[in-house]
């Protein structure tokens, strides 16, 4: 059971995924430092030996290249080295416009993983869900390749098709999914007024249009209804993104000049300092790209929506919220990554992706592998959310970076215990159903984030509206 829970790596760049980082261009300057000459010899070595014995010829180009990449993809699930296509294709999701499917991925058990189909994209018109495993792309099995070789298997050409082997955990079904490809924009900022006077903010990923796109929203937003009651910034499903659009996204409802977040790492330049200014979140834009956004979202009653998908920058925003008691948050613990990567380029066309900061919310509070515990933990669906049992967090990676505040021993034990005391019950649970019961359980599809049917949502705005909130009984949370 161990073995099923950690054999996986955690959100890597897919076909859009959370940066939670400043893109650096500057080159890193070179450190003097004693080179290890033994092992040194020994990667020149085993580098020789491979040229005159492996069974077909490599290029040394590739060989060398895979060896920075395996060196530096075990530092942690978040770095790597990125080449030029990996690069390229990094910028691109940053800008929140692509080539693709249009869903966010992970690996998990050797299989690529849908974490989130953007939504109006492809992907999720195919009827793709959070959960379902990617076992074949067309004629080729996914077990055994790289999650870079995948992502770029499933980019292509707007126009031309795809055929994913899809499994679906919930309904113990795999079936095949034919998928044209399509430029996927992604409008990161949406939006609407809700019944009793309550705005919904949805925000899928922060990008460098996030911060001015959300103030222009606001604004029309408080000019639409002048007599808003509350609002709601969900923040589900969002992986993350660009440090600067966290901090602008925290800053349209705190106070001038509030800590947001602040970093500490090894370097010199990793120890900063993130306030409420434009200085911190404006992306080249001159002026304050937030000038426009009505007083009234700094005081208006507030609850942020997360659940286990929320990740890096949206963990930012959500602990910056909670620390200043600005929003009530609400929904299901985060994924907890609380590191940032930096992007920095080594050669034209190279760069690496490395994990240079621990970042801590106002209060001090480092979420790393712990994630945003919410002040009221509601279930996703109204009868409750069997699956959680199988989410899983930064905590179940091997390879993750240790909170330094405290130990996890002890939590990353009481997890286990409770997936196998849940997964027992569910087992037995199971075993009394009718054969109808299961067939109704399998066509049941999750409901569409900010639907008439989100059970979350529909606490959410009962909690604003002073009604009362069915709370999650789940024993994981």
């Amino acid at each position: 059971m161990r073995h099923f829970f950690k054999n996986f790596a955690l959100i890597a760049i897919g076909l859009i995924a959370g940066v939670a980082a400043t893109i650096q261009l500057s080159a890193t300057a070179q450190q003097n430092s004693t080179l290890p000459l033994d092992e040194l010899r020994t990667l020149s070595n085993v580098f020789a030996q491979i040229k005159r014995e492996y069974v077909e010829p490599i290029e040394d180009k590739q060989l060398l290249t895979d060896a920075v990449k395996g060196m530096v993809s075990s530092l942690d699930p978040h770095s790597s080295f990125l080449d030029k296509k990996d690069f390229s294709e990094m910028q691109e999701q940053t800008s929140g416009k692509f080539a693709g499917l249009g869903i966010e991925i992970s690996s998990e058990d050797g299989l690529v993983k849908v974490m989130n189909p953007i939504e109006d994209s492809p992907a999720a018109r195919a009827g793709l869900q959070s959960g379902d495993l990617i076992t074949r792309l067309d004629d080729k099995p996914v077990r055994g390749m790289t999650l870079d070789k995948a992502v770029r298997t499933m980019r292509g050409q707007p126009g031309t098709k795809i055929t994913l082997m899809v499994y679906r955990k919930s309904e113990e079904r795999t079936f095949p999914v034919t998928i044209t490809r399509a430029e996927i924009k992604v409008q990161s900022v949406k939006t609407k007024i809700l019944d009793n006077d309550i705005a919904w903010v949805r925000i899928t990923s922060f990008q460098e249009r996030t911060v001015p796109d959300l103030a222009k929203r606001l604004s029309d937003i408080a000019a639409q209804d002048p007599k808003l009651k509350g609002i709601i910034l969900d923040l589900r499903n969002n992986g993350g993104g660009l440090l600067q659009g966290a901090v602008g996204v925290a800053a349209a409802f705190l106070p001038a000049n509030a800590i947001i977040v602040s970093t500490k790492g090894q370097a010199p330049d990793s120890k900063q300092v993130f306030n409420a200014t434009p200085e911190m979140y404006r992306l080249g834009e001159p002026g304050d790209p937030l000038a426009s956004v009505p007083a009234i979202f700094k005081s208006l009653p507030m609850v942020v929506l997360v659940n286990a998908y929320s990740a890096s920058a949206s963990e930012i925003v959500a602990g910056a919220l909670q620390d200043y008691k600005r929003a009530t948050i609400v929904g299901k613990t985060t994924f907890g990554k609380g590191s940032v990567q930096t992007v920095r380029p080594l050669t034209n066309d190279s760069a690496l992706k490395i994990t240079t900061a621990y970042y801590y919310t106002p209060n001090g509070r480092s979420i790393q592998a712990y994630g945003i515990k919410p002040d009221i933990a509601v279930d996703q669906n109204k009868d409750g959310d069997p699956d959680d049992v199988l989410i899983t967090r930064e905590i179940d990676s091997e390879k993750h970076l240790r909170n330094k505040q405290s130990s996890e021993d002890k939590l990353i034990e009481d997890r286990e215990k409770r997936r196998l005391e849940e997964l027992q019950r569910l087992e037995e649970k199971n075993a009394k159903k009718t054969p109808e019961e299961r067939e109704k359980e399998k066509s049941k599809k999750p409901p569409e984030l900010g639907s008439a049917d989100d059970f979350m949502l529909q606490q959410a705005v009962a909690f604003l509206s002073g009604q009362s909130v069915k709370r999650s009984a789940s024993k994981i949370e």
